[in-house]
């Protein structure tokens, strides 16, 4: 099964400062991602999310909150129709060193327990922050890079979701 490893915040839907997401109720689609979700589905990718949600953790979002942001996430694509497969979320801070916070591979390693028919090799992973960029790299599986300056290794530079179409 080929998986389009997805980043949610930045990625499909705006990110926010810290101290601001406590007071977001709704997520607001990026420009052009509903289609790139399309897009992907088309070309016989599963999606998968996962997402770094340190926030649960520091108190500055409540499970509850992430729960609802995700519930209304989800409902949107469904009412776009477009499935998405599974989404796996850390809520963990820095501090507490787990082992799915990205770019430590853990949430992949869930998502690889749970569809043991994933094909990294037929895979990819998109996110806009380092974290994601590092996790692709460590997995040795194709990798882009939303709006970043610095970008290691092999991944693919490209400006929005949209645009990671023409390389799939």
């Amino acid at each position: 099964m080929k998986i389009g490893f997805l980043d949610r915040d930045g990625t499909i839907i705006e990110d926010y400062e810290d101290e601001f997401w406590s007071d977001i109720t709704e997520p607001v689609f990026l420009k052009d991602s509903i289609d790139a979700l399309k897009s992907i589905r088309q070309k016989g990718y599963e999606i998968i999310i996962i997402t770094n949600q340190y926030l649960i953790n520091q108190k500055i979002i409540t499970l509850q909150q992430y729960e609802e942001i995700t519930g209304k996430f989800v409902n949107k694509l469904l009412d776009n129709g477009i499935e998405i497969l599974d989404i796996f979320y850390c809520p963990h801070t820095k501090e507490e060193n787990c082992n799915c916070m990205k770019p430590k591979d853990g949430m992949i390693k869930k998502a690889l327990e749970k569809y043991p028919e994933i094909d990294l090799e037929k895979s990819f992973i998109v996110g806009d922050s380092l974290c994601d960029i590092q996790l692709g790299e460590r997995l040795q599986i194709k990798t882009f890079g939303i709006g970043l300056e610095k970008i290691e290794g092999k991944t693919i530079k490209i400006d929005s979701l949209k645009d990671i179409v023409k390389y799939l």
